[in-house]
This record gives structure tokens, sequence and C-alpha cells, in this order.
């Protein structure tokens, strides 16, 4: 895995227009009674509202609809919806039932998804031939903006890659773990993040130790580690003011560097905020027991080709993602950085304490928080918003941690963005 490092370069400049992502072909919607499963949306609506269901679950739907006329066998759902990958009998009864909640259904009533004992499952629900209708493809989208990587030097010596995209004046993003500066542009878990801020912005972002183009053989890999990393960008780039965005723990390093830094930080922003690691924020065995899950997922999944640990992840911080988000997530994981380092990252994002820094922060900050985020609740955020005076939070419409670019909340992040900043 080393060799994804740069060696012996100070800098690169990329344009990353290599992989433009082909556009998603026409699918098509699928009606009965009230309900319509719109494959090009990745959609389950009834009456108009959409049915929040995960990716596994809309695929096994997707196959037992389209294949109405007859009974799918368990091996073809299988190949189908995992890939031929090996996976426990449990894992598809599971997702059967959330199929049939999902349409108000259940084993007993069987009004959509019949079971043939022993041999698989059909769709037996009415639909009308006439309302089978092809929707249009999903746009492309935008390119992914020029961008200039170059690397400099912590403190003690580490290697750290920062990359700028766009112009205009400076927002700068303190670095947050899986990030990868090469890739990023392309990835669906984060193109959008670097197109749509550097549109309007010199960007300026960076891998953080252990992580995608920066050092993985870091020695330390402390909290204070990660606020000086970014005080060496920033001097590096010999930034004087600027706003400041931190996303997820990368919101506790902007946190730590705005109230050390009064100065330099004119406005704050963050997303997905924590005041508080897991491990402190853990007020009983249940919430401990979670907190050290992660790091065993993280010991034994991270490394592996099967996805199944790391999907744990992805059903965290992308629950309403598409299959392709959770896919482009699990590749993510893997490209960003190494099973051990996950395990250090995870280990110190546990410790997180600043609490007592968030009361220090003076310049105005903006919080925004998904209402229905799965991996950090928004209580959490809710209690970073109390410890900064001058703040305002923002819920989001949203389950996702990471903000997907095709839901409604991204677009409202980015207007809230440019409203602040600009005010």
């Amino acid at each position: 895995m080393r060799d994804r490092q740069p060696r012996d370069r100070n800098e690169v400049t990329l344009s990353s227009t290599e992989s433009t992502p082909e556009p998603a072909p026409a699918g098509r919607v699928w009606r009965f009674d009230d309900f319509a499963l719109d494959t090009a949306r990745y959609e389950l609506r009834r009456d108009g509202d959409v049915i929040k269901v995960e990716p596994q679950v809309f695929d096994v739907m997707t196959h037992l609809v389209s294949n109405h006329d007859r009974f799918v066998t368990k091996e073809e759902l299988f190949d189908t919806v995992w890939g031929g990958r090996f996976v426990g009998e449990a894992a598809l009864t599971s997702r059967i039932k959330a199929v049939r909640h999902a349409l108000g259904d259940d084993g007993e009533s069987q009004r959509y998804i019949r079971t043939v004992r022993g041999r698989g499952y059909q769709f037996v629900g009415t639909i009308a031939v006439d309302t089978v209708e092809a929707t249009p493809a999903v746009p492309e989208s935008a390119p992914p903006p020029r961008q200039h990587i170059a690397f400099c030097r912590a403190a003690d010596g580490v290697r750290l890659a920062y990359a700028v995209a766009g112009e205009g004046p400076p927002l700068v993003r303190a670095a947050n773990w899986m990030t990868h500066l090469g890739y990023d542009i392309e990835s669906p878990v984060w193109r959008h993040w670097v197109r749509d801020l550097a549109a309007r912005h010199t960007f300026i972002r960076y891998d953080e130790r252990g992580c995608g183009l920066s050092d993985w053989e870091a020695a330390d890999f402390t909290f204070d580690d990660w606020v000086t990393d970014l005080e060496s960008v920033v001097e590096a780039l010999g930034l004087e003011r600027f706003p400041l965005l931190g996303v997820s723990q990368g919101s506790a390093v902007a946190v730590a560097y705005a109230a050390k830094h009064p100065e330099q930080v004119t406005k704050l922003i963050l997303c997905s905020s924590y005041a508080r690691g897991r491990a402190v924020r853990a007020i009983d065995d249940a919430e401990r027991r979670a907190a050290a899950l992660d790091l065993d997922l993280a010991r034994v999944g991270w490394g592996r080709d099967d996805p199944a640990f790391r999907q744990v992840f992805a059903a965290q911080f992308l629950p309403d993602g598409s299959r392709a988000d959770w896919e482009a997530f699990d590749h993510l994981q893997r490209r960003t950085t190494s099973p051990e380092n996950a395990v250090r990252f995870l280990e110190e994002f546990a410790r997180i304490d600043v609490r007592e820094l968030a009361q220090r922060v003076s310049c105005p900050t903006l919080i925004m928080h998904s209402r229905d985020d799965h991996r950090v609740p928004m209580r959490y955020g809710e209690e970073l918003a109390a410890l900064i005076p001058d703040s305002r939070l923002v819920a989001l419409s949203s389950n996702n941690h990471l903000l997907t670019e095709t839901e409604p909340a991204w677009q409202v992040f980015c207007s809230e963005v440019e409203a602040f900043v600009a005010d």
C-alpha cells in the first residue's frame, strides 16, 4: 500500500479529467398500488413521498419487481446483489424483511413478496402494464476543477500534502480522515465538496498525517499534532486571514485552531461536528461497547477484500447513499489509509474533547448538522453550538453524516456557506 504515496517530488499539478463518470443509464418507474419504484432516481415512493431504504434492500426489491413474472432463486439474488460474494442466508432474510417492511408487508400476509419455501421469492403485486415508463438519465456531474498539489513538513518533520483549487477569497478546510487529494475530486464521496467550494473560492485542503498523500508512517498521532499540522499548512501558503471549514472530526481541529489563532480565523464553518469523542461522551456500557466496536471492525475488516465490515461504516456515514455511494465509500476507506492507521485514527477520535476550547472561539460560527445523522447524532452539534459564543445552528434535512451530491441538504449547505462568508 505504500506505493500510493508520491516519491521524491515536491509538487504536482493535476487536472484529473481522465475519469469523468459515465452518465447513469435510463431507468424505469415500476408502479403498483400507491408505490413507485424509480430505478433511475434510486427511490421508492408512496403517494409521492420518498421511503428511505438501504442500498442492498433497494437492489433486492428492484430485482424482484423487475422479474415479477417468475420466482427468483436465492442464488440469483446472492449473485445479483452481493456479486457472488459469500454471505450468510441471514443477510438475505434480513433484506427481504426490510423490503416487506418498506411496503407495509410481512411474512404472514405476503401481499407483495411471496416466499417460495426453500427456493426463493417472488413479487406478486399487480403492476399495470401501461404505467411502466422510462425516465431520463441522471445528468453528468460537472468536470472536476484543476488543482495544484504540493508538500510541506509538519513541526515534527512529517510530510503533509496540500491542494489548492479554484479562484477567489481563500477557504481552508481542516483535514478529516478518509481523504486523498488525488482521488477526492473524482470520488462520489468528496468530489462535490471540492467542485462546489472551489467554484467561488481558493479552496485549500490537505491530507492529515497517516492519510492520503501525506506520510502514512507518522510516529505521533495525537489531536495536538493535527492542530499543528494545520498551522504548518497555513504557514506554507502564507495565509493571514481566512474562513475555516471543519467536517466531522475535522471540526474539532478547526475549533482548536480558531481558539488558538483568533487573529487569523475570520469565520468558522462546522458540519457534522462534535465537541466530545465517543469514549468521552459515552455514559453507559452500551455506548462504550459501541465505541469499542468501531475499533474491532477496523482491526478485523479494514484490509479485507470482503467489504462487509467496512459497510458498517458506510451505513453510518451514508445511510441514505445509493449503492454506488456505498461502493465509493468502501473504495475510499481502503485507498486512503492502512488498517493500522484506521485504528489509530478511531482511538484518537474517541478521546477528542474541545469543550473548553470551544468557549474561547471568538469569531462568528456557522454550525450545520444533519437532523438524523446516524454517525454523530444532532444533539452533539447542539452541544457544540451551545459552547461557542457567537454561533448559529442550522439543522439539515438529512440522515447522512457526509452530505451526498444529490440530496437537497447539499444545496442548503452550499447556500448557507456562501451567505455566511459573504456577510
